[in-house]
């Protein structure tokens, strides 16, 4: 297996590292800006639009399909190290239209989305006219096991009848945020557990969908919006189902592979930009006589930042190029290390860096506060550490066995 990056890939970096310096990193504080004077914490910052046409223009958008008709072509260990830039800013990816929840949306609706639904709803996602949003995880159930949800997808005549609850949809909160692609259950008795969901896609404004609330991580309600929806007898034409009846789970699956790549490089990314913060602080504070850079615990923590940010790195490109050339099936192993890994490396070293800024760390002056929230909550998004773990020691126990 090669990693080296192709000429297109380094071309591609080269111009989005430019377009990260020229426009990201001097807007920072003008988006946290326009957040706070609007006195919304889901508001679409405007910069964000401003952004999002000069990058069009040049021609950085939707580099994360692999399927040319809709994207930039790029295969998996392609886009992992332009994943990896975008991630060092929280709402850069956005810029770029490769932020999630849209991303895995969109790679559902090519592969699975009839020409209706793709016009309807593909075109504008790809075109970043409006966002989306994913309804899987529920209140009242273990999550982590999909099979265990209750809301239920109940075909009347010509309409599927919904009603249940969700919570933690990530952008549901947002008024861009027009589609919501909802799982449930269609054969709440099956035999099959894993083909009693289906997923039927919900217009906002539908009646009987209700936002409940928007749910603050570690005390912060960021701009993405994480929320609470109660479904109360909505009603949807048949036409609006993804796929097949009894796919859900399928489809579900399918959207985790490559959706797992982009958040763990995303996560290297801050990470990565976390350890330069840090590197920077240690070269210009002094402390007891002498440059943080210079003390025997910071070179430790310098060091093994560097060491764990290098090895999630190789291991999750390992997991997209398995990806690529095996198969989402045949690199689950790969795809479950690399979910276990990368959260615990983003956290390590976001805790490092936030130990040596010291009280400046858990401020909002620096971005380290919501890193380490952000990090802190990659342990369970996509499935929590415990859950990967438990599927890869049962496949390792096989492999090794047989």
């Amino acid at each position: 297996m090669d990693f080296a990056y192709s000429e297109k890939v380094n071309t591609l970096r080269e111009r989005l590292i430019a377009f990260m310096e020229r426009f990201i990193y001097p807007n920072e504080q003008t988006y946290r800006d326009q957040i706070k004077a609007s006195g919304n914490p889901h508001h679409h910052s405007e910069i964000v639009d401003e952004l999002k046409a000069k990058a069009k223009a040049e021609g950085l958008w939707n580099l994360f399909l692999p399927d040319e008709e809709y994207g930039a072509g790029l295969t998996n260990l392609e886009y992992a190290p332009l994943a990896e830039i975008m991630g060092r800013v929280s709402w850069s990816s956005e810029v770029f239209n490769c932020g999630a929840p849209d991303t895995g949306n969109m790679e559902i609706l090519a592969q699975f989305g009839t020409p209706e639904q793709k016009q309807q709803w593909l075109r504008p996602l790809l075109d970043g006219e409006i966002r989306s949003a994913f309804a899987m995880t529920e209140p009242d159930v273990a999550s982590s096991d999909a099979t265990n949800i209750q809301l239920t997808i109940l075909r009347e005549g010509d309409e599927y009848v919904l009603n249940g609850r969700k919570w933690w949809i990530s952008g549901a909160g947002r008024e861009r945020c027009k589609i919501f692609i909802v799982m449930g259950k269609t054969d709440p008795e099956g035999s099959d557990r894993h083909r009693q969901q289906s997923m039927v896609l919900v217009p906002r404004g539908t009646p009987g969908l209700t936002i409940v609330r928007s749910l603050p991580v570690m005390g912060y309600l960021d701009n993405e919006s994480h929320s609470e929806l109660l479904f109360e007898n909505v009603r949807v034409p048949v036409s609006t189902l993804l796929g097949q009846e009894g796919s859900g789970f399928a489809i579900a699956q399918a959207r985790l592979g490559p959706g797992r790549i982009h958040h763990c490089m995303r996560s290297v990314g801050a990470a990565q930009r976390a350890l330069e913060l840090m590197a920077h602080r240690a070269a210009t504070r002094v402390a007891f006589g002498k440059a943080l850079s210079e003390q025997g615990m910071v070179q430790d923590w310098i060091a093994r930042s560097h060491i764990e940010i290098e090895q999630a790195r190789l291991l999750t490109l390992k997991a997209a190029w398995a990806i690529d050339t095996l198969g989402k099936k045949a690199a689950k192993n790969e795809i479950a290390m690399i979910k276990i890994a990368v959260p615990e490396m983003y956290t390590n070293v976001v805790d490092r860096a936030i130990q040596l800024f010291g009280g400046a760390g858990v401020s909002d002056d620096f971005p380290l506060a919501g890193m380490w929230a952000n990090a802190r909550t990659m342990h369970i998004v996509d499935g929590p550490d415990e859950v990967h773990k438990r599927s890869l020691a049962r496949s390792v126990v096989r492999q090794l066995n047989q």
